[in-house]
């Protein structure tokens, strides 16, 4: 494997890199809420008004399993779009990471990774009522089926149960990392178990 020497040694060429990117703070952008609240169209509005890196993840869910939504082939897919974001953030690009980031927990673990860079992070949250909702649900199943999967009144409830809002202090980014979650030592090891390599 080509890997690019270290001409300073002990690590100094990364903190030149590090150093580069926080000369240009670039900005990552996250994308927070249920389906069909507005996240997508958000991002694409981020993509061009801030010339940011679009990762969305159920486009490349749809462009590779068309019909079907594995579970397990999302969270892969998400963890490879992270190292993605995480790598353009690296070289002084604006990212937006567009796939709902239900747990504080996932969303305290990208701001870690931001924040190890150099960069910033800009938490947009999205809501909307459940008769809205489905609504939207519904007229994008008509219009554009290609783009998306039915989902029942359960699943949405559901979904609903599971998300943990963003407290104010995510919002503004005023609120400090807490510790990651017992039996991690480090907001990094904990991304490689939410988001594993493969499929298992």
């Amino acid at each position: 494997m080509l890997r690019h020497p270290d001409p300073f040694g002990n690590g100094e060429a990364i903190r030149l890199r590090r150093k580069r990117v926080m000369m240009r703070r670039p900005t990552l952008f996250l994308t927070v809420g249920l389906p069909c609240t507005g996240k997508t169209s958000a991002a694409r509005r981020i993509e061009i008004e801030q010339e940011a890196l679009r990762l969305t993840k159920d486009e490349w869910v749809k462009a590779l399993y068309g019909h079907d939504n594995p579970p397990s082939a999302g969270d892969v897919i998400e963890g490879r779009l992270i190292q993605i974001g995480l790598r353009a953030l690296e070289l002084g690009n604006n990212v937006v990471i567009d796939f709902g980031l239900w747990s504080r927990d996932e969303r305290s673990a990208l701001r870690r990774a931001a924040a190890d860079l150099g960069a910033t992070v800009e938490m947009r949250y999205f809501e909307v009522t459940p008769d809205e909702q489905r609504r939207r649900l519904d007229q994008r199943q008509a219009e554009a089926p290609h783009t998306t999967w039915p989902m029942s009144d359960e699943e949405l409830a559901a979904w609903a149960a599971d998300f943990e809002m963003p407290t104010r202090g995510e919002l503004d980014g005023s609120e400090l990392i807490g510790d990651p979650p017992a039996g991690f030592a480090t907001w990094e090891e904990w991304r490689g178990h939410r988001w594993p390599p493969s499929v298992s």
